[in-house]
């Protein structure tokens, strides 16, 4: 099962802090989108981190059962 983490905005625009996904044949663009279409973010800016590294959402990475992926709201300097 891939776990997903949302914070920030994005928390607030799905309406939940996480979620599990049951495939674990999926590569993070595929899931990507299809979480686009189910929560409506394709206005959102966030980035995406897989394992606790973060990842250009743009890399064709293969997701695994045991993934952690979490979308994080833009960083603020300080």
């Amino acid at each position: 099962m891939i776990e997903i983490k949302y914070f920030g905005a994005v928390a607030e625009k799905t309406q939940r802090t996480f979620e599990n996904v049951a495939s674990s044949d999926i590569s993070l663009q595929d899931l990507l989108q299809d979480l686009k279409e189910k929560y409506q973010l394709d206005s959102m800016v966030f980035s995406v981190a897989v394992n606790q590294k973060i990842i250009p959402k743009e890399t064709d990475y293969k997701l695994q059962a045991s993934d952690i992926v979490a979308l994080l709201p833009p960083f603020a300097g300080g």
